[in-house]
């Protein structure tokens, strides 16, 4: 039964991943069997009925017909989860808390559909057998939220990470860590969670050796040649933190005029920062920790950048559901990520990495789905290096082309004739070559359409 106290310390940490406020009780209290459900399904939660968003307490009106409805729902999710539910006065107003322990019987289902935590908010699936197979994939249910037995607190736990969490996540720390810790629901009967030790160990690795990530720089499109490499360790956010230094540090940054009047100059990465922002996250956060030997992968080549963490789409999405539909394989070290920010909107990373992409005036990214998520951003075209590694797979001709659309987007084949000598028939024969290459295309109308050099296509770059 959750004490006055214990309701104030939740409310002083605010929402989260397995914290949720609701100003009163819904008008089908049915609704708050799918909100358990999803709490249930995950690493547990609590959910506080009187607590506005802002953590503004009004309390609420509870009878005896009430609280039997409420029982009522409760049965109705099956198997019946373990959920404590308790009235505790505050502030002379009373608080409906439903305290909800992680389920050891997953999934569980309310009318036929399966609830699942997505960030702050509940998710409905309606395939049972998608959702069974999605559990069952995850070897014991949830990496993140599996104990960590060979973990010793205090003695492994890094004080100075977590308090740089709290300041990062606006938690009071005159909470103690310990009522922090259970209210994120990172501490088990067993011990700390996978998700703690991932964020707060001293020595990650020592406990968790495949959470790592690898950076490799090669020279040219394809693994031949390395020129530089990298393994980046330390906590969750460090890792972040590192891999994006490793990234920026590797690319070019081009120079744009940010005030005419005193001429200053801003530095601006060949390709948005956002992007990997978002990859490197959705890496960290959606990576199978169970695959062992596994790392996340930071790939960059002279024509593209490559992310890769072990775990493909998570079976529960369906390929055409992709990048509409989100579900998380490590739901604690989500919401952990989401309260310092690292994490925005649910389920949208996909869609604001094409539309950086798109505005950045780049080449759309490739997402390849399999045993191994991998996503790829092409590099703004240097064609200098382009045409020095085509130099023995095309003809002087076909050179020549792309010189002549490399100088002129818009121009017509018939003046790449007149330039370049050859007839009309040449030209096109030569075009259809340089487009079943991948190496250039059209876009647009016929007339006022313009070519498109790429660097990037995989008939090229392997």
């Amino acid at each position: 039964m959750m004490t006055t106290q214990q309701i104030e310390s939740l409310i002083a940490q605010g929402e989260g991943y397995n914290l949720e406020f609701k100003q009163t009780l819904p008008s089908k209290l049915s609704e708050l069997s799918t909100e358990l459900c999803a709490f249930s399904n995950a690493g547990g939660g609590v959910l506080l009925v009187g607590i506005k968003d802002d953590g503004s307490i009004i309390g609420v009106d509870l009878d005896n017909t009430i609280r039997s409805r409420i029982q009522d729902i409760i049965s109705n999710i099956d198997p019946r989860p373990e959920i404590i539910i308790s009235e505790t006065p505050l502030l002379g107003k009373t608080i409906l808390c439903f305290d909800c322990k992680s389920g050891t019987k997953k999934p569980y289902v309310v009318s036929g559909c399966i609830y699942v935590r997505n960030g702050p908010n509940s998710q409905k699936i309606t395939s049972i057998h998608e959702m069974r197979e999605f559990f069952q994939t995850s070897d014991s249910i949830f990496f993140d939220s599996s104990p960590n037995k060979q973990f010793r607190y205090p003695d492994d736990f890094d004080e100075s990470a977590f308090k740089q969490f709290l300041v990062g996540a606006k938690i009071t720390s005159a909470i103690s860590n310990d009522k922090i810790l259970d209210n994120l629901k990172l501490i088990l009967s067993e011990g700390f969670t996978n998700a703690a030790v991932l964020f707060f160990a001293k020595e990650v690795q020592q406990f968790v050796e495949q959470a790592t990530i690898r950076c490799l720089m090669f020279k040219g499109l394809d693994k031949r040649y390395i020129i530089d490499s990298k393994e980046i360790n330390g906590n969750l956010i460090q890792q972040f933190e590192e891999g994006m230094k490793y990234i920026i540090s590797k690319l070019n940054l081009r120079y744009e005029i940010e005030n005419q009047t005193n001429g200053r100059r801003k530095e601006v990465l060949e390709i948005p920062e956002t992007v990997f922002r978002e990859a490197l996250i959705n890496a960290i956060c959606h990576r199978s920790y169970y695959e062992k030997g596994a790392v996340i992968a930071i790939e960059i080549y002279d024509n593209r950048v490559e992310i890769t963490n072990p775990g493909g789409l998570i079976s529960g999405i369906s390929d055409k559901e992709f990048g509409h539909k989100s579900l998380s394989r490590n739901p604690l070290i989500f919401g952990l990520m989401q309260r310092v920010s690292l994490v925005e909107k649910v389920g949208s990373g996909i869609i604001r990495m094409k539309d950086s992409m798109k505005e950045a005036g780049l080449v759309e990214p490739l997402f390849t789905l399999g045993g191994f998520f991998t996503v790829t951003f092409f590099r703004p075209i240097d064609f200098d290096k382009l045409l020095e590694y085509l130099n023995d797979k095309i003809s002087v001709s076909q050179k020549k082309i792309l010189q002549e659309i490399h100088n002129t987007p818009s121009i017509t084949t018939q003046s790449l004739a007149t330039k370049i000598g050859l007839s009309m028939a040449g030209i096109e024969k030569n075009i259809s070559t340089l487009k079943e290459l991948g190496i250039i295309e059209r876009k647009g109308a016929r007339k006022s359409g313009y070519w498109v050099i790429n660097s990037v296509h995989h008939n090229i770059g392997n």
